[in-house]
């Protein structure tokens, strides 16, 4: 198999070698730009198949790279910044970006979020009818029939708890940020009402987990949105 191929954009030098460095011992090829200018180029030429980003680069915000990526591919973009506030996570996500890791990461976890971003990709790019059931440890979800099922017992939803847990299965492993999942469930008129999401979770949460108060499937991104767990 070819080794995947990674792009890193950061201005810190001791970052990219050290990303370089720890991602080709874990058999991954990798690309490095310093700036965003340069990284757009590299991202065109090279079509790499996972983007790293930091947000604070010294030509183009981080937040403008990935606008401009999304206007051509939809490469995976997974976000390293020491940027840790909700709303530099929010403004991320909201621009195109397919996960936010915070500075200083473990590498560790940060492999675990790529493998995920990449296991996505691959999923989309190789989607067939089968694309319409969504399966996760005891919960099935089949779009077509419109049935749920958990530990193969069906469980019945209401109209609003079935479009919210079809919206987190269109994009699974994915954080998805209140402002999305209100736009895609309630209209753009609801960006604001961010107690429906606290409501109508905490019901899928009773109907679909469990133990609701330490759910397995439907994972809160505190201050930023939800996060379907795939495995």
């Amino acid at each position: 198999m070819s080794k995947p191929l990674v792009l890193v954009i950061d201005d810190e030098d001791t970052i990219r070698r050290f990303l370089k460095t720890a991602l080709t011992s874990q058999g991954y090829e990798v690309v490095l730009a310093a700036n965003g200018l340069d990284g757009l180029a590299q991202a065109r030429t090279r079509t790499p198949e996972l983007v790293l980003l930091d947000l604070g680069l010294p030509d183009l915000d981080g937040l403008m790279v990935t606008k401009r990526l999304r206007e051509w591919t939809s490469t995976p973009i997974l976000v390293l910044s020491a940027r840790g506030q909700e709303g530099d996570k929010i403004a991320a996500l909201d621009a195109g970006a397919d996960d936010y890791v915070t500075k200083p990461f473990a590498i560790g976890e940060l492999t675990a979020r790529m493998r995920a971003a990449l296991r996505r990709a691959a999923r989309g790019a190789s989607a067939s009818g089968d694309d319409s059931v969504f399966e996760s440890g005891d919960l099935r979800v089949d779009r077509e029939r419109r049935v749920v099922t958990v530990r193969d017992k069906e469980i019945r939803l209401t109209p609003i708890e079935y479009k919210l847990l079809v919206a987190l299965t269109k994009q699974p492993g994915r954080v998805l940020t209140h402002q999305h999942l209100l736009r895609e469930v309630w209209g753009p008129g609801a960006v604001e009402q961010h107690h429906y999401l606290r409501v109508y979770m905490a019901q899928l949460r009773h109907k679909l987990e469990r133990d609701p108060a330490r759910p397995r499937h439907l994972i809160t991104e505190p201050g930023v949105g939800y996060r379907l767990r795939d495995d």
